[in-house]
């Protein structure tokens, strides 16, 4: 039996999984977690410790068909001058909360389009957020930016608060694929974008791609990833397109018989990862790639990757805070996210409370779940030992759960007394094979192709 027939016979082509972002994943959080508790575990917040931060900018100049993102168009700056004011009293609020000499490991502006935020006001935005909790020690402050709503201004703006790393959504550099999922974003304006970004001394440099968009051909796909190498970012995401009209209605402006089959998907997925790896970078994970001297790649060779909302990241720190409508927070006592509306999210902090209307608080097993399900995410192994010590688990009931992965995958997973590896040829079904360890109903609707 080939790798592709045994893959297609255990489900791949045909299933959808969740990405494991998060455990549980959003579609179990529940109306049980409000302002009153996520202020709470922000107290509980020890002073003096670092944190990771997020912040929700909603926004975008157009929408692209493709995308699933909590976004809204704008063609006036009104918005976002008013919605930047909102997250300056939602700083506020956080500050009234938060023990003193906190200090940030992680700060991540997205969307929507960060860069749509006026230079004046990005200087405010960052002069308020280090007012509350400033840099710490080799901390990063990332930024998305969109070449096609980038300027000098904005970009000195960016640059003199403090930016040292860059994210920049590739998709696919072909015309063809741009005009059909909205996304015109010339290669030579993309480059622009980058040398504006390096000649201001921000040298690392994050890029997204996507397999899967309608049309996209293996060699089409060959011709933008070696676009983008041209660019030599430091990181690379290279992401499965989820084509989820049900979720995002613009989705439906892109024509479904266009896209790939799951049978191809892999290969386009395979055609790519070929090509960033025989450039020298290193496959992090499921879908990410990194130089060796990246952040990523030196905590993947340590041991110390992790996975979150944003992907993979070596970030450490236990707590993460999102600010801004539609914002999700992680604390070690669970999940809370912000009022998904803009509206509903204005209206709250206005109100002078936190947005927060749903979440999840860890309980029974998740912890265990949650650290097995990211470990195989980000390792492929899932260390039973360590599981035992810090869980206070039998190494039996651990034994048990692989057990049942085991009977599910076949030789797709080695299991020892040491713990479950999945071996190279299956690491396309990482995703499915994390599901066996999820102790929640999967949802009917909502997830994405497992390829």
């Amino acid at each position: 039996m080939t790798i592709e027939s045994q893959l297609r016979q255990l489900g791949l082509f045909d299933a959808r999984v969740p990405r494991y972002t998060s455990y549980p994943t959003a579609p179990h959080f529940s109306d049980k977690i409000g302002p009153e508790i996520f202020a709470s575990w922000i107290q509980a917040v020890p002073a003096r410790s670092q944190i990771s931060l997020y912040l929700h900018v909603p926004f975008c100049r157009r929408l692209c068909w493709f995308c699933a993102c909590r976004t809204q168009g704008t063609s006036s700056e009104t918005p976002v001058r008013a919605y930047v004011e909102v997250l300056k009293s939602e700083l506020e609020l956080l500050r009234s909360k938060l023990a003193p000499g906190v200090t940030l490991s992680r700060l991540h502006w997205g969307g929507g389009t960060p860069t749509l935020i006026p230079a004046n006001l990005m200087r405010e935005l960052a002069t308020a957020i280090f007012s509350v909790i400033p840099l710490g020690p080799n901390a990063e402050f990332s930024v998305e930016i969109d070449p096609n709503e980038i300027d000098d201004l904005r970009l000195d703006a960016l640059a003199e608060a403090g930016m040292t790393r860059a994210s920049i959504g590739v998709q696919d550099f072909d015309a063809d694929i741009q005009k059909t999922i909205g996304r015109i974003q010339s290669y030579a304006t993309t480059k622009s974008a980058v040398d504006k970004i390096r000649t201001r001394g921000i040298t690392s440099l994050n890029a997204d791609i996507l397999y899967g968009l309608p049309g996209q051909t293996r060699a089409g796909i060959a011709t933008s990833v070696q676009q983008l190498l041209s660019l030599s970012p430091d990181r690379v995401a290279l992401y499965g397109y989820a084509h989820v009209p049900w979720m995002a209605r613009r989705q439906l402006m892109i024509p479904s018989d266009t896209l790939p089959r799951p049978e191809e998907r892999l290969k386009l997925f395979e055609t790519a990862r070929d090509l960033f790896v025989w450039d020298g970078y290193s496959e992090i994970g499921i879908d990410h790639f990194a130089r060796p001297e990246d952040g990523l790649a030196v905590a993947q060779r340590q041991g110390q990757l992790k996975r979150n909302f944003q992907g993979y990241t070596d970030d450490r720190s236990p707590v993460l805070i999102g600010l801004g409508a539609s914002s999700i927070s992680y604390f070690p006592q669970g999940y809370a996210q912000n009022a998904s509306g803009t509206a509903q999210h204005i209206g709250a902090v206005r109100a002078g409370h936190f947005s927060t209307a749903r979440g999840h608080e860890f309980q029974g097993e998740d912890r265990l779940r949650a650290r097995m399900i990211e470990e195989l995410m980000c390792d492929f192994h899932i260390d039973a030992n360590a599981l035992s010590r810090e869980f206070d688990v039998s190494q039996g009931k651990i034994q048990t759960l692989f057990a049942t992965a085991r009977a599910t995958f076949g030789d797709c997973v080695e299991v020892t007394e040491k713990g479950l590896t999945i071996p190279d040829h299956a690491k396309p079904l990482t995703r499915m094979i994390a599901r066996s360890f999820d102790a929640y109903e999967l949802a009917k609707t909502g997830h994405s192709s497992a390829v």
